[in-house]
């Protein structure tokens, strides 16, 4: 079906890979203007298209790749897709964001978005040129990693591919595309389930755009603001996320000995400033990218992709290595195994803590990194040890014990950030409806530790409100297909000048805390908000109005955020992961993690005021007024 808006090619693909037909799944401008694209979008549609149970590695699950508006459109950093599907990590909704030049791609080939159902008889290579799908043959990529397969496939093509993680259902195996990764939640097994190896696109058509002066005075803006801001034109460009190490241990939310302690003695030698003075070899970035945050580093003799700050985190001190070089190989050895280095990591620090509790027999030793490499190809191919390490710290816990230190949220590992160290972003993680997911989560990390202006990390005042509001922000970015750092400009430049032992920053920060009844209100009665605030983060609903021809107001555009979370909490509850799921394990929620009597996670006060905010009841369930005036149709 095709759409009066700009941004949207208006053709959307659904795929029978049972049966090799292909035929155009429906989609109107009423659901475009609901959830934009993206993860809302596709979250809308798994919603109506898996079957209440469906096996996750089943051929009942569907596997959705899709775009927002934005993308392909020539606005910064949006050289994005989304891959949706139901998870095998946590049997529920999976959505997982990834840079590559994949979404551009598929634009270019005329369709915003594929679903993919059933399984191939043989391993497959979906060809998409034109609008037009071929399945081709892909027996002799079977059993080759992702570098592997995508130097066999044609160069002038955007690709997305699994490797043997995926290939051997490891839940965590991830897609790569270029050297990027749509990284969590298994969404590389169920591609592989499908017996699908590779997705190719590639086309001439073009992004048509509503009001092309008012768009093309919109991009120029944003880069401008992009490249003028510290944290986006300084900071990331010189460190990338790496550049969080070495704040986060100074916060207590580094993750170390598996997230045991929030710091760790060695992490300089492993931070953004250690990366760029010893192995740093240049800087890359997406297809539309103006920050340039990726890292290049030399393993092996060869110019590969180096570590984001998650990987640094949970393959350093989390396992106790302060061995740079060693997370750089692994990094590679990871992707090249197409299996997520954020599960990798603790999976093997919570292995290693079993094995040092004697409830687990194995070689795995905190700060010994002898056999990783090797085991990380075990993992991906599910051999001996690493069989059991492919399941993901939920299934481990239910078979060797250790559920006090399980860390996950609904079967997902935590990212790189220790919760007890920042409460909201505890409350993130159990509330998030993907699992323990840092951006899914809200992100509250960026007020509370990491950012350059942040509030009391411990407290609860204000903190079910702002995680409330974070998540619903980053979810209609997503949904829009603009990268998360573009976010990093919410916070004015003229603010970072502050000192943080001065008395207008100590204000600023203790400001936030009375923040709550207001944001409550404007979360209640978003239609009220006409008017887009002058704030820079503010950029996405000006640029998507005139891309688009919407009439995309802030509140319009804070109710995009709260339909994608509200449909997604809806898909879950329909699979039996309910409010009971939103939870911590026992280390974050009762075990001290400083003398600070307030270093734990007070997940029972923060909880029932988030769901008051989301308009959930006191079991986490929608409320049909909160349904109905959202227009979220079950």
């Amino acid at each position: 079906m095709s759409s009066k808006y700009g941004g949207y090619m208006g053709k959307f693909l659904d795929i029978d890979l049972s049966t090799g037909d292909v035929r155009e799944y429906e989609v109107s401008d009423r659901l475009r203007e609901e959830y934009l694209g993206s993860k809302g979008l596709a979250a809308r549609i798994l919603y109506d298209a898996v079957p209440r149970g469906a096996d996750p590695l089943g051929p009942e699950n569907v596997l959705i790749v899709n775009t927002g508006p934005l993308v392909g459109s020539g606005a910064p950093c949006t050289s994005r897709f989304n891959v949706s599907t139901k998870s095998p990590l946590t049997g529920g909704v999976l959505s997982s964001n990834c840079g590559g030049n994949f979404g551009m791609f598929l634009k270019r080939a005329g369709l915003d978005g594929i679903l993919l159902r059933g399984k191939a008889s043989s391993p497959t290579w979906i060809r998409i040129e034109d609008g037009q799908v071929e399945l081709e043959d892909a027996s002799e990529l079977w059993g080759l990693d992702t570098e592997q397969t995508q130097e066999k496939l044609p160069k002038d093509t955007g690709k997305m591919v699994i490797g043997p993680g995926g290939e051997h259902a490891v839940r965590y195996a991830c897609i790569i595309s270029q050297e990027r990764a749509a990284g969590r939640g298994g969404a590389g097994a169920v591609m592989g389930s499908k017996n699908v190896k590779a997705i190719t696109a590639k086309g001439k058509a073009k992004v048509p755009v509503a009001n092309p002066e008012k768009f093309q005075a919109d991009v120029k803006k944003w880069i401008h603001i992009l490249k003028s801001h510290p944290a986006t034109g300084e900071m990331m460009p010189a460190f990338g996320t790496a550049a969080f190490v070495n704040r986060c241990n100074e916060t207590n939310t580094l993750p170390t000995h598996n997230f045991k302690r929030g710091s760790f003695e060695q992490a300089d030698a492993i931070s953004g400033e250690t990366l760029a003075d010893t192995l740093l070899t240049s800087n890359f970035g997406c297809t539309s990218c103006v920050i340039k945050c990726g890292r290049r580093v030399t393993v092996d003799g060869k110019d590969v992709k180096g570590p984001e700050f998650e990987t640094l985190g949970l393959l350093g001190p989390n396992i106790e290595n302060a061995d740079l070089a060693k997370i750089c190989e692994w990094n590679y050895k990871a992707d090249l195994m197409g299996i997520d280095t954020i599960s990798l990591g603790n999976t093997l620090g919570f292995a290693m803590e079993l094995t040092e509790k004697g409830l687990m027999d194995s070689p795995l030793q905190f700060g010994k990194t002898e056999g990783i490499s090797q085991l990380i190809e075990d993992i991906a191919y599910r051999r001996g040890l690493g069989d059991d390490l492919a399941e993901g710290v939920r299934v481990m816990s239910e078979k060797y014990g250790g559920k006090d230190f399980a860390m996950h949220a609904k079967g997902m590992e935590f990212a790189s950030y220790e919760p007890r160290g920042a409460v909201g972003h505890g409350l993130g993680y159990a509330i998030s409806n993907r699992g323990g997911c840092h951006i899914a989560g809200g992100y509250m990390i960026y007020l509370e530790a990491n950012g350059p202006l942040t509030m009391d990390p411990l407290t609860t005042h204000a903190k079910p409100q702002l995680t409330a509001l974070m998540q619903i922000l980053l979810d209609a970015l997503s949904d829009a297909g603009s990268c998360q750092f573009t976010a990093f400009t919410a916070v004015p430049k003229q603010a970072l000048a502050l000192q943080p032992s001065g008395l207008p920053y100590r204000i600023f920060a203790k400001s936030l805390e009375a923040f709550g009844p207001a944001i409550s209100v404007m979360l209640r009665y978003p239609q009220a908000l006409a008017i887009v605030p002058p704030m820079e983060l503010l950029q996405h609903p000006k640029a998507i109005s005139d891309l688009t021809g919407m009439k995309l107001t802030f509140g319009k555009y804070i109710m995009v955020g709260q339909r994608t979370y509200l449909i997604e909490r809806m898909f879950n509850l329909r699979e039996g992961i309910t409010g009971a799921q939103d939870t911590l394990p026992r280390r974050s929620l009762e075990e001290l993690q400083t003398s600070d009597p307030r270093s734990r996670v007070p997940l029972a006060k923060m909880l029932p005021v988030y769901y008051r905010v989301r308009g959930l009841d006191r079991c986490g369930e929608p409320t049909r007024e909160t349904l109905d005036r959202l227009g979220v149709r079950p």
